[in-house]
């Protein structure tokens, strides 16, 4: 996802004093990192904190994806930890436009910080957890495929399961997966893309499977919006038992390529309509906090 955005990281809205740019060497690259920490974190030095890891857009840099998500004020209010990590020339590897083995290592990167956050910052392990948008949500269902023994639940916003990442997955490990997937997409399509990806649905399907979900499929519950707004909004979930690791897919009917709750951008690109139903950090939340590794 391209987004231009031009805003400075030194706004109000995201309390700079507490978003530090942090960097590692990872093989042969320097890679950075910001991590908001609640104002919580400080005030409590004997509490571990859960961590949302907020993949970015292809095009998109680490700090627009915190400034467009705003997920910081949702750590705020619910005291966790985000870290939003730089992809290399605004990517990531989710194994189409690189290839899925000898591309750019970011798995490996992911594990790196990881184990970085664990010595620097008072870390919950058993509740971490990754979202990202659109490039950075194919990411994090990799991430949920390949590196499962550190996440306990991963969020999708617009970007189903890559068929590269279906083609290598062998871990068995269970992970909660979260699907928001707008029926307007015209970035990342709702049906899926032959040799690309798969439709948000049969994504909800694989991991359902995946995660050993049996019965069936209940319908999904309407989550209705402000008057005038032009999206229509609806939940389907499915667990596997009281601690089970859940799947749930959001459809947002009309919605676009865009997170839900945020501010509406017209930069010319057929992002569409982002819908006010919901607010995307506060679901992606509550659906994290129902999961530990």
């Amino acid at each position: 996802m391209k987004i231009a955005i031009s805003l400075l990281i030194l706004c109000s809205l995201c309390t700079p004093v507490l978003a530090q740019v942090q960097s590692l060497q990872h093989k042969e690259d320097k890679r950075r990192y910001i991590v908001y920490t609640p104002a919580a974190y400080d005030s409590a030095p004997q509490q571990a904190f859960p961590v949302v890891v907020n993949f970015h857009g292809g095009g998109m840099s680490m700090a627009e994806q915190m400034l467009y998500t705003q997920m910081n004020r949702a750590a705020e209010r619910h005291q966790f930890i985000v870290v939003y990590p730089q992809g290399i020339k605004q990517d990531w590897n989710v194994g189409f436009g690189m290839d899925y083995l000898t591309g750019t290592d970011d798995v490996g990167f992911t594990q790196a910080m990881l184990s970085k956050l664990k010595q620097d910052y008072r870390i919950d392990e058993k509740r971490v957890y990754a979202t990202g948008l659109s490039r950075g949500g194919f990411f994090a269902l990799r991430l949920a495929a390949e590196l499962p023994q550190y996440f306990a639940a991963v969020a999708s916003v617009g970007a189903p399961m890559p068929e590269p990442v279906q083609q290598h997955h062998q871990k068995t490990d269970k992970v909660g997966m979260l699907l928001i997937q707008g029926t307007a997409d015209k970035v990342v399509l709702f049906e899926g893309k032959a040799a690309s990806y798969l439709s948000a649905e049969d994504t909800f399907g694989y991991w359902r499977r995946h995660n050993g979900i049996d019965g069936a499929t209940p319908q999904p519950r309407p989550m209705p919006g402000p008057a005038g707004d032009a999206t229509q909004v609806s939940w389907l979930e499915q667990g596997s038992g009281a601690g089970g690791a859940s799947v749930a897919l959001i459809t947002v009917k009309h919605g676009g390529h865009t997170w839900p709750g945020a501010d509406a951008f017209n930069i010319g690109l057929p992002i569409g309509k982002t819908t006010r139903a919901i607010d995307a950090n506060e679901v992606i939340w509550a659906f994290f906090s129902r999961h530990r590794r």
